[in-house]
């Protein structure tokens, strides 16, 4: 919370619920990472806010950009970046797709296939490539499935067939899962990597980087460590499984980058109970899973809530939104502590909201509009 969005939000008319996000905080984040991490070249991960003021602040200061689609490749391209900026880092790609990420001047692809490599050979000869390994999410608020990446015994394969159908085995990613709050859950998939690494070389191929991916954490209800913090370790652990050969590093945040530069104002819909002899009650806001707040699926990422009453006695509370989706709860299972005073009709302040609200939120779906976005 900043005081340029408090002052935003008492001068703004207020038609519904919105995220503002101050971009003062983005440029004091990426500052953070350029000063923990010098070595390590940014790629802001575009699918945590992709607005066009955002893309075009990082790219004034320097940023290059992991991109996940061609949209978000457009979208970079867009505010002046060179494609030479661009990573194509989904691993999940059709591959009309890679040709025109390959006619728009892109030449880094991640793979995690020998398939996806075959479409990258024909539709973007000669490109570079980096294969995804399966890392360990533990510690993660929002960890990452197995959807993407591959066993690391199979990634010398998938990058020697890469250089024998005449790309470049650039190099290797992984990701140690969103919202990482350990900072040494990096050195699992370092060692990985290097054992990957000295396996190539012994096949005469030599690989050049590693993408330390994303995972940075923002601040919700809980304290994480400085991205100080996440450098030192990032850098022990290089140390400790590459010795004085560090190969170039990249890294992408997107939440570390923007989360905590958003806030959503929403409103109180209806206070009630579901019985006489309920102890707890239901408070229902004009924004939910379906407009904003997908984050709060299996009720992961816990935001901090703040209101006008917060100085009174606290009470617990199921926290959902307006829809007519029974699924559309936010917090139930571990109810929130909210002001046994809150009424209907007041506003609430949800932090830590400038990542993964307004890009989850949905075109029209029982008639709400998608989120309201305002960048100052």
């Amino acid at each position: 919370m900043t005081d340029r969005i408090l002052d935003f939000l008492r001068h703004r008319r207020d038609e519904g619920p919105c995220m503002v996000l101050d971009l003062d905080v983005v440029r004091e984040n990426y500052a953070r990472f350029a000063q923990a991490l010098p070595d390590t070249r940014v790629y802001y991960a575009v699918k945590a806010n992709p607005d066009a003021r955002v893309l075009d602040l990082l790219a004034r200061l320097g940023s290059s950009f992991d991109t996940a689609s061609v949209v978000e490749i457009e979208q970079v391209l867009a505010v002046g970046v060179g494609a030479d900026r661009i990573s194509y880092g989904n691993t999940i790609k059709k591959e009309r797709d890679i040709a025109r990420a390959f006619a728009l001047g892109v030449r880094l692809f991640a793979v995690d296939s020998e398939a996806e490599v075959e479409k990258i050979a024909r539709a973007a000869p000669g490109s570079r490539v980096f294969c995804r390994i399966l890392s360990d999410g533990s510690g993660a608020e929002w960890p990452l499935s197995r959807k993407f990446g591959c066993a690391p015994a199979m990634a010398a394969g998938i990058l020697e067939l890469a250089h024998r159908l005449g790309l470049v085995a650039h190099g290797l990613s992984f990701h140690v899962g969103s919202q990482q709050r350990n900072p040494r859950m990096w050195d699992g998939a370092l060692k990985d990597c290097g054992a990957i690494f000295r396996d190539l070389a012994e096949r005469g191929i030599t690989l050049n980087m590693v993408n330390l991916g994303g995972g940075f954490p923002t601040r919700y209800l809980k304290d994480v460590p400085a991205v100080k913090a996440y450098g030192q370790a990032i850098f022990r652990a290089l140390r400790r499984h590459f010795g004085n050969r560090i190969p170039e590093t990249i890294i992408e945040p997107g939440r570390g980058m923007v989360g905590n530069a958003g806030m959503i104002e929403a409103e109180v819909v209806l206070i009630s109970r579901k019985s006489a002899e309920d102890k707890v009650k239901w408070v229902y806001l004009d924004i939910g899973k379906f407009n904003g707040l997908a984050e709060t699926m299996d009720e992961m990422i816990r935001y901090p809530i703040r209101t006008a009453f917060d100085d009174d006695a606290l009470e617990p509370c199921v926290l959902a939104g307006p829809s007519c989706d029974s699924v559309d709860v936010l917090y139930e299972k571990d109810p929130y502590m909210l002001p046994v005073s809150l009424e209907i009709g007041a506003k609430v302040l949800i932090e830590g909201c400038g990542a993964y609200t307004t890009t989850y939120s949905t075109v029209g779906f029982n008639g709400f509009p998608p989120l309201k976005s305002y960048v100052i």
